[in-house]
């Protein structure tokens, strides 16, 4: 496990900071992480004023990591606080 999971499971345990997905909306209808919210990827960067306002660290996740992974990149970029959390999947196994 590398320390980016680490961080991100104590994350999301202790309950602080806002989780992205960043699937299409159909994707994230057929199932999400609990407390999620969904931002596809091709609209992180017109909603950038209304991430940078969520509760930070924001933690992006998607199917299997490749999308949150440019999410995170490009946030980062604006200086925001973001880990790549990998697939949705992973992050409802931190949740539970």
């Amino acid at each position: 496990m590398d320390i980016n999971a680490i961080d991100v499971g104590k994350i999301i345990k202790s309950n602080q900071g806002t989780i992205i997905d960043v699937r299409s909306i159909a994707e994230y209808k057929s199932g999400n992480a609990d407390k999620s919210i969904n931002i596809p990827l091709h609209q992180i960067p017109e909603r950038l004023v209304e991430i940078k306002n969520l509760a930070q660290p924001i933690i992006v996740c998607c199917a299997s990591g490749n999308r949150s992974g440019q999410a995170r990149n490009f946030l980062i970029q604006h200086e925001i606080t973001c880990y790549n959390g990998g697939s949705w999947l992973d992050i409802n196994q931190y949740q539970q």
